[in-house]
């Protein structure tokens, strides 16, 4: 397990000393020389056809998996329907579903060894598991019994298998911290995971952190010219609003902090959350998904057609599990039947649909979190200011248990606001203000967030998977409250509807952009916006709601966010819809869902088609981009050009000015600011601050153009025919873990890659790279779904790499080619389909009693 804070040096560090690299090496090459590799490899694959006896289990269960490896589970009652889902998820997943459990209750070092202690004490700080421990003091019965029965299920495969038997990953682990075992499943460890994904899609502090260190160099205009407003001619998601005033005219100045030197405090938090980050994945403000819904007027069938496209991090195995489950005779007490993709270690299925309904989710990107500076008693370092009283903090003891050594006593501390954010660093310096305000001597920065309190997030899945209308959809939804998403709905019966669920405060003053003194009420949440009165649709009049992270509607009585992603693939999505003559077919929308237009090429290529140019290699290569249809294909010459030119594009306009941890990363974001600077051919951003004369628009862009043929011609052909967008745009997925260790024999075991790939971050087919990291690809469409509500056997999807995730079975990474090629699976529904397409089938009975 690397350290992952040192992301730099990442591959230079070795493992703890525990074992040395060389002896893991020959240890592993001695397997592998000893002919009990294959042995090891495969006794951890699960038995899939047979019987096995399962303690607990009421009645039998039927488990068919199909030749994608995907089981249709069949079970007689709720009990055992969730007991076999936890089964079936440990038999291919527990790996992932014990590191991820270890994620969210902040026990990384009892795994990985001390390396992991700096990530453990700011998982412990936002105390996940704490607040997971009082949500399962308030969960109804019936939500019990299903999460004991998921926990039951999991604990069963556990009694029967250990080490080796397990996955591969522990015969590794073994060598590094051979005390390791694992313990039973609870049901906070189900409830942790709603956590973890909360914070992967709702980190919007980052961008709070991002302007306040911004502040220090440039004006707070120049800041605001980075993060300019929604543009008003990409689309909303829901245009046939238009009242009310407009949620981004809150006061933008929010702050009386925007002059002084609060570098050092919020860098300092930047630094795990950059170690976290090479756990969880890269995403967070910026990243984020595709779903929308056609209604019936519209499609070849009379009925809506639902597709859905969820963008998360890299990753082997998927963190998506496809399954169906199915009450063999549908009841009050058993009333599932259901098919789409779970999280392993959680209950239900995430997106999919039902015999009556199908939903799919996107990431509202909501501002949810708010930074406080916290006045500090220096007489007391534990108490803090509230409207010129000094206050006790809640102070709560946590133990870290080390691999292989001693434990670790953090104490945490609270303000009314939530965890102090910057304990979390020990290298803090005392703050100096370089301007005349009024800024405490002591400080502490604090972290207010919605996941941080109570959920009912648990409730929402079996909820909504036992929806039979629109009407018992939105009851669902309701509890749907962190991370908010936009949820996109279509029945059998011809309706479609989005509903826009959450937990969004309603502040006193301000808009979150920025951080906010925390010692008076003047920036306290006085609620959170009423679930009625949230943004909702239902069979809109232009017969579609297309969805991907973009501003919800022009105007509205409530702040969501000021940093909506900018709606670039809403506004591809919504140009193929509305542009087909044709009615609409599955077919069709697979081919919106493989888009590759470049939308930040239209406005740029005809710039770079009137710069001059005048040597005949550089005319080749604008030649190129002559006769481009702006998609950005595998082998696509012009692609590779222009990717590579908008890399140096951004690096030639603005590194000069910032600092080098917020270099453009070439998103959504960066669209935006570069469409409103081409319009101010000598704007100062064009300048180079490092060169005697003052550059314009034009000759950046002759210089960028320029630079981007030299590397080309460096490092694929001189002939510019031969560039090739996919061979710079690879894909491999890692495993979290040993898949990153810097150890080649053991990253071989685990990762799988580099493919090629098509697409951008921007483009409907969101394969993201990042201009100041390299062109390989970070965040993917994790899965693709597109659902016929006029013949659910007529649905289909594919995710990636795999459904399994032991390294080297059939199903790890097979279906690799189909994800990037845009190819799909069906979506077997009907059961004499499912039995007809059955490649083995499994039967848990109840175990006899001795």
């Amino acid at each position: 397990m690397p350290q992952p804070a040192q992301i730099k040096s990442f591959r230079k560090r070795r493992f703890p000393q525990i074992l040395t690299r060389t002896l893991i090496v020959l240890l592993l090459l001695g397997l592998l020389l000893a002919g009990f590799a294959t042995y090891t490899v495969r006794q951890s694959f699960p038995q899939e056809n047979g019987t096995i006896q399962l303690p607990k289990l009421k009645a039998e269960v039927t488990v068919q998996r199909d030749k994608w490896g995907i089981p249709h589970i069949y079970a007689a009652n709720s009990h055992d329907l969730f007991m076999a889902q936890g089964y079936i998820h440990a038999q291919d997943r527990f790996w992932q579903m014990d590191f991820w459990r270890h994620i969210g209750s902040g026990r990384l070092s009892e795994m990985f060894g001390s390396s992991q202690v700096d990530t453990d004490k700011y998982l412990r700080t936002m105390g996940w598991a704490r607040v997971a421990q009082q949500e399962i003091q308030e969960i109804n019965a019936e939500m019990k019994a299903y999460l004991e029965a998921y926990s039951d299920g999991v604990n069963a495969y556990l009694a029967e298998h250990q080490g080796s038997a397990l996955s591969l990953e522990y015969t590794v682990l073994k060598f590094l911290n051979p005390g390791y075992k694992p313990e039973p499943w609870q049901i906070l460890h189900s409830l942790t995971w709603g956590k973890v994904m909360a914070y992967d899609l709702g980190r919007n502090f980052q961008s709070e952190i991002e302007r306040a260190i911004l502040l220090k160099t440039l004006t707070p205009a120049q800041v605001e010219e980075l993060y300019p407003p929604y543009p008003q001619d990409l689309p909303v998601i829901l245009p046939e609003f238009q009242k009310g005033k407009t949620g981004e005219d809150e006061d933008s100045d929010d702050t009386p902090f925007t002059a002084f030197d609060i570098e050092e405090v919020m860098e300092s938090i930047t630094k795990p959350m950059i170690a976290l980050e090479q756990l969880i994945g890269p995403t967070g403000i910026g990243i984020g998904s595709n779903s929308w819904v056609i209604s019936g007027q519209r499609t070849d069938t009379g009925k809506p057609i639902l597709a859905n496209d969820p963008h998360l991090g890299v990753q082997i195995p998927s963190i998506w599990y496809e399954v169906g489950l199915h009450c063999t005779s549908k009841s009050a007490e058993c009333p599932y039947n259901v098919t789409g993709f779970s999280f392993a270690g959680m209950i239900g299925v995430i997106v999919g649909h039902s015999d009556r309904i199908a939903w799919g989710v996107t990431n509202v990107q909501s501002d949810v979190m708010d930074l406080y500076i916290e006045k500090i008693n220096p007489k007391n370092p534990n108490q803090y200011e509230v409207n010129g009283k000094w206050v006790d903090m809640k102070l709560v003891k946590e133990t870290i248990q080390v691999a292989r050594s001693q434990p670790i006593v953090q104490t945490v501390r609270y303000t009314r606001h939530g965890p102090i954010l910057s304990d979390v660093s020990p290298n803090l310096k005392e703050f100096q203000p370089n301007q005349p305000l009024e800024i405490p001597p002591n400080y502490a920065v604090a972290l207010r967030w919605t996941a941080l309190e109570p959920s009912k997030l648990a409730y929402t899945v079996p909820q909504i998977n036992r929806a039979q209308n629109w009407q018992e959809f939105r009851t669902a939804a309701k509890n749907y409250d962190v991370p908010a998403q936009n949820l996109v709905y279509a029945d059998v019966d011809g309706n479609i509807g989005y509903q826009m669920p959450g937990k969004f405060p309603i502040r006193a003053k301000g808009n979150g952009r920025y951080p906010v003194p925390g010692w008076t009420d003047a920036y306290e949440w006085q609620g959170y916006i009423d679930f009625e009165q949230l943004p909702k649709s239902f069979n809109p009049p232009q017969g579609y709601i297309a969805t991907a992270n973009n501003l919800v509607m022009r105007k509205y009585p409530y702040l969501i966010t000021a940093d909506w992603v900018y709606g670039y693939r809403a506004q591809r999505i919504v140009e193929m819809i509305s542009q087909q003559r044709e009615p609409i077919s599955v077919e069709d929308v697979q081919e919106i869902q493989g888009d590759d237009r470049n939308l930040n090429a239209q406005i740029l290529v005809p710039l770079l088609q009137s710069i001059t140019v005048d040597t005949a290699r550089l005319q080749a290569a604008q030649k190129l981009l002559r006769d481009w249809n702006l998609q950005l294909g595998m082998t696509s010459p012009a692609a590779a050009l222009f990717e590579v030119f908008w890399k140096h594009l951004l690096a030639d306009t603005f590194h000069d000015q910032l600092p080098e941890t917020y270099f453009p990363n070439g998103g959504d974001r960066w669209y935006a600011v570069v469409a409103n600077l081409v319009k101010q051919p000598n704007s100062s951003w064009w300048d180079n601050r490092n060169t005697p004369k003052v550059e314009n628009r034009d000759q950046i862009l002759q210089q960028s153009f320029t630079e981007a043929v030299d590397e080309l011609e460096r490092i694929q052909s001189q002939d510019p025919k031969n560039w090739n967008w996919g061979k710079l745009h690879t894909v491999t997925f890692r495993n979290a873990t040993l898949g990153k260790s810097g150890v080649a024999p053991i990253e071989a075991l685990f990762n799988r890659g580099a493919f090629t790939t098509a697409g951008n971050g921007e483009t409907v087919n969101a394969n993201r790279w990042r201009a100041n990291k390299s062109f390989e690809v970070t965040d993917i469409p994790s899965l693709r779904m597109i659902i016929d509500l006029g013949n659910l056997d007529n649905s289909v999807a594919i995710h990636t790499p795999g459904q399994s995730g032991h390294a080297f079975h059939t199903h790890y990474n097979d279906i690799v080619d189909s994800w990037r090629n845009i190819e799909y699976h069906q979506m077997l529904w009907e059961q004499k389909n499912i039995r007809d397409n059955t490649a083995a089938t499994l039967k848990l009975v109840p175990k006899l009693r001795e």
